[in-house]
């Protein structure tokens, strides 16, 4: 019973810990405002800037692209068309998202060198602690062998 009891309490500490972790780690995401025309492009347009109101203008009167919108708003976005034909809109979306040196992307791309540069450290520590092994092994056998 106690041992239950024990592996909840510690359950529920890793999920706060893990919590706490998660909303450090992607605060800049989980704050990020992004404007509603971006997930709805064919939805009320009065709060965007004065360009981007007419690429929507335009967007709207496009049937071939609303049928693609129907496939989600990421596909949609990252449509190789969209930045050529709706070059204010496809800035925005590029500058929000690259802004500040803490964007998503760049943090995990800098995670990923730091992640990657970490293993080569370590790959390094073990190659040389090896070498070390077996040089060691060499000199005990030859050791031997001479006895």
């Amino acid at each position: 019973m106690n041992h239950e009891i024990y592996e909840e309490l510690l359950f529920a500490r890793t999920l706060i810990t893990d919590t706490k972790d998660f909303e450090s780690r992607f605060e800049d995401i989980l704050t990020m405002v992004i404007p509603p025309w971006i997930i709805n492009p064919y939805g009320d347009i009065e709060e965007t800037n004065v360009i981007i109101q007419e690429e929507l203008t335009e967007l709207s009167a496009n049937e071939e692209l609303k049928v693609q919108f129907k496939n989600g708003y990421q596909q949609f976005w990252l449509q190789n068309n969209i930045p050529v034909t709706y070059p204010g809109k496809a800035s925005y979306i590029t500058n929000k998202f690259t802004e500040n040196e803490k964007s998503p992307a760049s943090s995990l791309q800098h995670r990923a060198e730091n992640l990657s540069a970490l293993n080569r450290r370590r790959m390094r520590k073990r190659r040389t602690i090896l070498y070390a092994k077996i040089k060691s092994l060499e000199n005990e056998d030859k050791e031997r062998s001479q006895a």
